[in-house]
């Protein structure tokens, strides 16, 4: 057993530190309290950056016995969808953040379900004489913000309070129009944080709301809003990625504004909760676009097939190419947590999902580009019945009968006429494995008369040496997959390459989309094993010496559909490359 001490990220530092102080107190069982929660905005699904931050808030909650909520930030409806908000609750679950059963569910929650508390508390600002509702236009606003040297007031910074609590009240019930008030913060114009110059705290949308329905027409601002979910929640540690730094002290300058002369025997009643923002690097990811609004676009202009298509980095589209969550939650435990931006190889996250399905898929036989071979010496009418491992890894997966023929599939790549000196593979007069079966020898081919192009592979085979050794110990370099060809089970399978052919999608032009990869999708008419002829959606498994695939959501009884998630390590470009 490895006693060597774990090294703690600095959140777990954090963390240690103030459940040693008991910062935030005890749950009941005297366990010091940790409540984190993750936040997303419905207006979008889920990519493969919220998944860092999902396994790191879980994570915690898990780690120091605390609780996990899953809150959905619905504060803005002309973007929100009733969509999101189911594919958001699926991809959480689905990747472990246990919201809502077993030890650690702090439970699912809306912002929208706080709306009245949340005018309550923007009203009590203005009566205190720190919100205004002022008229400016959003270009007005940033306008006035100016400059670092010369910062200039709205006209309305100085309005009354019960002006602008008639104005709020006003807002609220639908007598403006859309964008033409906002209630501002009365905080500093001439700070540097350009944060912190009157930010705007509502605005008016009259949009319906998927949860709220037509109930309100002016909705709360981000960083109005996040604070005070956290608070109503108690949450205690409330991470964010690096970009919500500048904003921190407009989180806990709400949090103070509310508790300014709150207190025992206080008429504003008592302080409120104010947790702790922590800000941690986001996941950038090489070859990938995560923004939410680049992802929609793609989507509404069918660059791809929807949200959750195979090639998009979204949760949905992962999980539909076949990864597991384990292995997600296997690479965000890899890459850790800093708080220093990086960007990270795609490979390591492909290598996690390799690592994870080499111990637990089954293997089977797929030729993808079919060759038909015919064994010459092969006894007519004969069919074998041979033993193959499902998972060399794992030989408690037993095995399967696979049968084979006189006449067989193998991948077009596998054969050369005349094979260059560090082919391997078969050639005329050069011998190969097949796996699990027989040595065979090439000895002629049979052509398409119009085109030139081999359509038969004339073969021998090696009756001794059924299993794939030689009772004489002659040694060959090569073995390859194969299927019978009788027996065989067409296949639907879709080859996903990256969706942008650039490291950094947008860096040379400015524009992402002029890097996406024309050649991100090949379908393939593919011959497999007897074995697929029952599978079902979800199904993953290794097709010998192709990769990792899944059967697809497409996939019906008797025709099969399988998405390669990962390809295999390729010795054979490596040499190639070198020869």
């Amino acid at each position: 057993m490895d006693d060597t001490p774990r090294h703690l990220n600095f959140l777990e530092q954090i963390v240690e530190a103030d459940n040693a102080a008991l910062k935030w107190g005890a749950w009941p069982n005297q366990t010091p309290k940790v409540h984190t929660r993750f936040p997303p905005e419905p207006n979008g699904y889920l990519h493969i950056g919220h998944a860092k931050s999902i396994c790191l808030n879980f994570g915690l909650a898990k780690t120091y016995a605390g609780k996990f909520n899953l809150r959905f930030d619905d504060t803005n409806p002309a973007k929100e969808e009733q969509e999101y908000v189911d594919s958001i609750i699926r991809d959480v679950k689905w990747l472990g953040g246990d919201f809502d059963t077993g030890p650690h569910a702090g439970g699912l929650f809306y912002a929208s379900n706080y709306f009245e508390q949340m005018y309550a508390f923007a009203v009590e600002l203005v009566r205190k004489g720190l919100a205004y509702v002022c008229d400016l236009s959003a270009e007005e606003v940033s306008k006035n913000r100016g400059d670092t040297k010369s910062p200039a007031k709205s006209p309305h910074r100085d309005r009354s309070a019960a002006e602008s609590l008639r104005l709020l009240d006003e807002m609220r019930h639908g007598k403006h129009a859309a964008g033409s008030k906002t209630l501002r913060a009365k905080i500093d114009l001439a700070s540097p944080n350009f944060v912190l110059r009157d930010p705007v705290m509502y605005r008016i949308i009259h949009e319906h709301h998927h949860n709220t329905g037509d109930a309100w027409c002016i909705y709360p601002m981000y960083d109005w809003a996040h604070g005070l979910e956290d608070s109503i929640e108690g949450i205690t540690h409330s991470i964010c990625t690096l970009e919500f730094r500048v904003n921190r002290p407009l989180y806990d300058w709400f949090i103070n504004a509310i508790n300014k002369d709150r207190g025992p025997g206080s008429p504003w009643g008592e302080k409120i909760h104010h947790p702790q923002q922590i800000e941690f690097a986001r996941l950038n990811l090489t070859y990938t676009v995560m923004s939410k609004r680049f992802l929609l676009r793609l989507v509404e202009e069918k660059r791809v097939k929807g949200w959750d298509d195979p090639r998009m980095p979204t949760i949905a589209g992962l999980r539909r190419r076949g990864y597991p969550a384990h292995a997600i939650r296997d690479f965000c435990d890899e890459i850790g947590v800093t708080t220093q931006e990086s960007v990270i190889d795609v490979t390591r996250l492909e290598n996690a999902v390799r690592n994870r399905l080499n111990a637990t898929a089954p293997r089977v036989m797929a030729v993808l580009r079919p060759l038909k071979v015919t064994i010459e010496n092969w006894p007519a009418g004969t069919v074998e019945e041979l033993d193959c491992l499902n998972n060399p890894e794992d030989p408690a997966l037993g095995s399967r009968k696979v049968p084979f023929s006189g006449t067989l599939f193998i991948e077009r790549d596998d054969f050369m006429e005349t094979a260059p000196k560090k082919f391997f593979r078969l050639a005329i007069g050069q011998e190969v494995r097949l796996r699990w079966a027989y040595f065979i020898t090439a000895t002629s081919v049979v052509k398409d008369p119009a085109t030139g192009e081999i359509i038969e592979v004339r073969a021998t085979y090696d009756p001794a040496t059924r299993g794939g050794d030689s009772p004489d110990g002659r040694k060959v370099k090569g073995t390859l997959h194969w299927v019978s060809a009788p027996h065989a089970v067409p296949l639907e399978v879709r080859l996903f390459d990256r969706l942008f052919n650039a490291e950094e999608p947008g860096a040379r032009t400015g524009d992402q989309l002029d890097d996406l990869n024309p050649h991100s999708l090949e379908v393939l008419t593919a011959m497999g094993e007897r074995s697929l002829s029952t599978a079902k959606v979800g199904d993953t498994v290794q097709f010998e010496r192709m990769g990792y695939f899944r059967a697809d959501e497409d996939t019906t009884p008797g025709k099969p559909v399988f998405n390669r998630t990962v390809t295999l390590k390729d010795t054979w470009a490596k040499v190639a490359a070198k020869a």
